[in-house]
């Protein structure tokens, strides 16, 4: 199988802040695919919730409003 072009590169070692979240049972299915995706391109398998941070920080590094609204902020 060729490996995919993921948006999110391979994982860093992190020790994670503690979240409890809801998800829309379509969402967690996406999320799972992901992940099974993600083992396939860097034969390394990772559980959901160690993807959604790096997912998360990837949407906030891409959103210009945001960052614009932070610099403002600041």
């Amino acid at each position: 199988m060729t490996k995919s072009n993921l948006k999110l590169a391979k994982l860093p070692d992190m020790k994670p802040a503690k979240m409890t979240v809801a998800l829309p049972p379509d969402l967690m299915g996406d999320l799972e695919i992901y992940a099974k995706i993600y083992e396939q391109t860097y034969g390394e398998k990772q559980p959901v919730n160690a993807l959604i941070p790096s997912m998360i920080a990837g949407f906030l590094a891409s959103d210009h409003g945001f960052k614009k609204a932070k610099r403002e902020l600041a």
